[in-house]
């Protein structure tokens, strides 16, 4: 891992070079963003405007994958909201969106830096915003909105009255393997409890998330987007079991390995196996096989640790921290 109390600016991680992958602005996805935004901007969209995707598509002359994950980048950035079996629609009016996502780029490296010193153990467990501006040479607004994205992601937390706390992480191998053995024990146990009822409109929603992927959302979403869809499909397939222990376990465990799952998602080719795998997994689940749904998830969780425990990512992420 790249040591010393200041990051570098030539220091390079997979997690960094992910972090510059995704700040460019050149693939399909992220021109269509911009395209999307133009014409909310043109067409003077109000609040609250429906982005059908088929309309999209039709309107840049492109299939419907890559508009998918156009609005996922969208939905990262801020500015568009999606809608359980409705939809995505605008969060703010046309005239109001940003002309470009330029400061995305400084943000972006400026989160890295801070969450590879969080994960080195080189920031204190308490924190005020004044200490960060003066250690990342940032303006007050710019901690503050960094603040606001960690605790958002549930690895930061405001203290009453004065400064932050960063929150507990899987920070070691052993937590890290404990976490995923956690998981494979508890999530198939879920698919098999007796409430299990699977929501058809979640499972379409689940299988689009994983299409858009393996169509380009790999390489183009922000780390971030990459997390969330990720942990979200494992987090509602448990959620099926109805029980809301097993749901609170799975999204704390989630919480924890945030910032390491981070520094692991450069290696697109893992990533597109265990897309075809979730798509797999849901062919079970939708005919109600939940007997192999289950072996099927067992061995998909098992051979993620498997293979995230044996990569240098992983180790350099997980290297013994500075006290």
């Amino acid at each position: 891992m790249c040591a010393g109390l200041r990051p570098r600016a030539t220091c390079s991680t997979p997690w960094r070079q992910a972090a510059e992958r995704e700040s460019r602005m050149g693939t399909l996805p992220e021109r269509l963003a911009e395209a999307i935004l133009a014409h909310a901007r043109e067409a003077a969209l109000p609040e609250g405007a429906p982005l059908r995707e088929q309309a999209l598509a039709e309107r840049f002359r492109v299939s419907r994958s890559p508009v998918r994950a156009a609005l996922a980048i969208l939905r990262a950035r801020g500015v568009v909201e999606h809608r359980p079996n409705r939809g995505c629609y605008l969060r703010w009016a046309g005239p109001a969106l940003p002309q470009a996502p330029a400061a995305r780029i400084d943000d972006d490296a400026d989160y890295v830096r801070i969450a590879e010193d969080r994960l080195a153990g080189a920031l204190p467990e308490r924190i005020s915003e004044a200490a960060l501006m003066r250690r990342y040479g940032l303006n007050r607004s710019r901690v503050v909105m960094l603040l606001a994205r960690m605790a958002q992601e549930g690895w930061a937390e405001r203290l009453p009255g004065h400064g932050w706390r960063f929150l507990p992480l899987l920070d070691t191998v052993a937590a890290y393997e404990a976490g995923y053995l956690f998981r494979a024990t508890i999530e198939p146990a879920a698919l098999l409890l007796p409430g299990f009822r699977a929501d058809p409109a979640e499972l379409a929603r689940l299988r689009a998330e994983q299409e858009m992927l393996l169509a380009g959302g790999i390489g183009s979403l922000p780390l971030a987007e990459l997390f969330r869809i990720n942990a979200g499909f494992h987090e509602t397939l448990v959620d099926f079991g109805g029980n809301p222990f097993f749901s609170d376990a799975i999204r704390r465990v989630n919480r924890l390995r945030r910032l390491v799952e981070y520094r692991t998602f450069a290696d697109a080719q893992r990533l597109v196996a265990q897309g075809r795998e979730h798509l797999a997994l849901l062919d079970l689940v939708e005919r109600g096989d939940m007997a192999r749904a289950a072996a099927a998830l067992k061995r998909h969780l098992d051979g993620v640790r498997a293979t995230k425990l044996g990569s240098a990512a992983l180790r350099d992420a997980l290297a013994p921290r500075r006290r």
